[in-house]
């Protein structure tokens, strides 16, 4: 079983949970941008997008590079992979249960229908 730092969740989680973090991540998903072309995208102040990033890049969601006179962003698939991971484990769970219920559910409805059978004869 894969084992997750509880901080290195949180961080991602905490990145992930402002609609404007989970855009810039969708805009990095089609194509690196600089932290300029993302502040005029989503109209903010260059200083916000700049806190923007700063909290997904120590979240380890993004990577950032100097190059030249401009920061250039790009996604961190790493830990992208990492949170994917961790959800995967809940949703197997959650089939699992789900699929004890529905053999439960169809016991109880194969005893229903055996009890109506009998009560019409």
């Amino acid at each position: 079983m894969v084992q997750f730092s509880s901080a290195q969740l949180d961080l991602a989680f905490a990145a992930l949970s402002d609609g404007t973090r989970r855009g810039v991540l969708e805009q990095l998903g089609g194509a690196d941008a600089s932290i300029s072309d993302l502040a005029d995208q989503f109209r903010m102040t260059l200083t916000g997008m700049k806190k923007h990033v700063g909290i997904l890049e120590d979240a380890g969601l993004v990577e950032t590079a100097k190059i030249g006179r401009v920061r250039m962003c790009r996604l961190g698939p790493q830990r992208l992979a990492d949170v994917n991971r961790w959800l995967e484990r809940y949703r197997q769970m959650w089939e699992a249960r789900f699929a004890q219920l529905d053999d439960v559910l169809n016991e109880l409805q194969l005893q229903e229908n055996r009890h109506a059978r009998r009560s019409t004869r």
